[in-house]
């Protein structure tokens, strides 16, 4: 098919991108969920060390599963590109190569189940009833991992092809679910923590039963390429360096964001309960963000596939111009309304005053992050995931730099930071698009 032909298909404007984005901001909203509808249907039992269980639980599965959110970002900018070009073929071999790869690695967790549990529970350092009670929770919901990661894999095919209100539905769908098996597991059959973490993991295999099922209404068959296809050395291997770059990137991510909260805890309590208000209102700016970034993958990905180099900086640019101005919106809302917000979340007098203090750092995020989340995904829909390891390793020496210069000043430093660590990642991005692009479409020609 003729790549200027599939470029003026491209839908690449305003509405474009707010109809991508918005399904996907409500969808980050509901992630939060699986853990948050265990800890409450069990928090009924009016058993603390229960619900301490079931929260610690859902904390390490955040984590181990989140090291592979690289199987979502990965099968988006593959499958953004493919259908750019018009190849259903490919689209295809896409979801079965990830699928292959969900699989092996959820195995795999199962597998090192022992181990994660021994390391996990150590860190957690929590009392003997609450381990008790966590490891039955562990042990029932690890066995979900394949359908966890499947999930992901079906989540990023379904973004891939633009079809945000897919991936909401599903989302939606995993979450009503687990609604509904927790509390009947829970509450109807006096099943506790077992109970919770069979509903949660139920939930992952109908969701991922679901999302076949979704694929297949979108014309896709993963399961009818041959084996000599899904394994072909060189695809493969694109397929692992993107995961691989990917989880390093997630990684060092996720370090920086602990980093944040054991620093900001050996300063007392009042300091770790103010720094945990605040940064739920960075949490929240970043659900809006999320979106867009969504929004830049897709549409970066199938201009790159349809070798529409103007379509492609035109998504740039849209993509861009929101999500700045999603960040200067939600910053400035956080400057308005950031009082009440702390007050209603926190009714400790110290705790109030002390997260005022410390507002304007918080009300910042979404403006000064804007960037980063924008160009991570441009960069993921464009399949520069070792540029974006890069820049993100170099981001995190930066941070950590500020910290050790600086960490004199406190919490202060802490904060100062983190602003640094989210406007380096932009700004890197964002120096070192326009060579990318140019290199990818050089390479098209």
């Amino acid at each position: 098919m003729d790549g200027s032909t599939v470029a003026q298909r491209l839908d690449i404007s305003h509405w474009r991108i707010l109809a991508l984005a918005l399904p996907m901001t409500l969808s980050h909203v509901t992630t939060p969920l699986l853990g948050l509808v265990d800890a409450t249907v069990i928090g009924r039992l009016g058993e603390a060390h229960l619900l301490g269980a079931v929260a610690l639980g859902a904390v390490i599965f955040d984590f181990v599963f989140w090291s592979f959110g690289s199987l979502r970002m990965a099968t988006a900018g593959l499958t953004a590109q493919a259908t750019g070009a018009g190849n259903r073929h490919e689209v295809d071999l896409t979801l079965a190569r990830a699928f292959l790869v969900a699989a092996a690695t959820g195995l795999l967790l199962i597998l090192l189940q022992w181990p994660i549990a021994a390391v996990s529970f150590s860190m957690a350092g929590a009392s003997e009833a609450v381990t008790e009670a966590l490891s039955t929770y562990f042990f029932i919901r690890i066995w979900a991992a394949p359908f966890t990661l499947a999930n992901y894999v079906i989540l990023g095919s379904t973004l891939g092809r633009g079809r945000t209100d897919l991936g909401l539905l599903l989302q939606v769908a995993i979450n009503v679910a687990n609604i509904v098996l927790t509390m009947g597991l829970v509450l109807y059959f006096g099943l506790g923590t077992a109970g919770a973490a069979i509903g949660t993991a139920l939930a992952e295999v109908l969701g991922a039963g679901l999302g076949i099922v979704v694929l297949r209404r979108l014309g896709s068959n993963p399961f009818a390429v041959t084996w000599a296809e899904v394994l072909n050395r060189a695809a493969m291997m694109q397929n692992l360096a993107m995961n691989r770059d990917i989880m390093i990137r997630n990684v060092a991510l996720i370090l920086a964001f602990a980093i944040f909260s054991a620093l900001g805890a050996r300063s007392g309590d009042v300091t770790l309960a103010a720094n945990a208000v605040l940064y739920n209102m960075f949490l929240i700016g970043g659900y809006f963000l999320d979106g867009f970034a969504t929004a830049a993958e897709t549409l970066c990905g199938q201009s790159i596939g349809a070798r529409d180099e103007r379509g492609f900086r035109r998504a740039i640019h849209l993509s861009l111009g929101w999500s700045l101005g999603f960040g200067l919106a939600v910053s400035g809302l956080f400057l308005i309304g950031g009082g009440p917000f702390i007050d209603f979340v926190s009714t400790n007098p110290e705790v109030r005053a002390y997260a005022r203090d410390y507002l304007v750092f918080a009300a910042l995020t979404p403006l000064v992050g804007a960037a980063a989340f924008a160009f991570d995904g441009i960069y993921t829909g464009a399949t520069w995931t070792r540029s974006m390891r890069d820049l993100m390793v170099l981001s995190f020496a930066i941070y950590a730099g500020i910290l050790m210069t600086v960490g004199s000043l406190g919490n202060t430093a802490l904060w100062m930071a983190l602003l640094a660590f989210l406007s380096a990642r932009g700004i890197g991005q964002f120096i070192l698009y326009p060579r990318l692009a140019r290199k990818t479409f050089a390479s098209l020609a």
